[in-house]
């Protein structure tokens, strides 16, 4: 299962840890693992070209981890980008179910 945690600090989003797979297909087959995959890293590259805003990220493919620390108060611009990847992970999760890829909020 993919598990993704939602870093929050008041009503900011701070940050995101997303670790697994899904379990849904086998290894390069897995539209769950890819969907998930990619909305997380466009988030991360467009923060990266859109905003000003600094963050620290660690990834490592073998564990499917993505996890992304924000380092200076964050932008509208970077919370929006953010909330738009959870919208989009939280639509995957409503299709294919909670076994598959679950969100939590901390």
């Amino acid at each position: 299962m993919i598990q993704v945690i939602v870093k929050k600090q008041k009503d900011n989003i701070i940050g995101f840890h997303i670790e697994g797979h899904s379990g849904y297909a086998e290894y390069g087959s897995d539209i769950i693992c890819s969907a998930v995959s990619a909305l997380a890293l466009n988030c991360v590259n467009s923060i990266e070209e859109f905003t000003e805003d600094s963050f620290s990220v660690k990834s490592d493919e073998n564990r499917g981890l993505i996890d992304l620390d924000l380092t200076t108060v964050s932008s509208e611009q970077t919370q929006l980008l953010l909330k738009s990847m959870f919208l989009g992970i939280r639509g995957i999760e409503k299709s294919y179910g909670s076994q598959y890829v679950t969100i939590i909020n901390r």
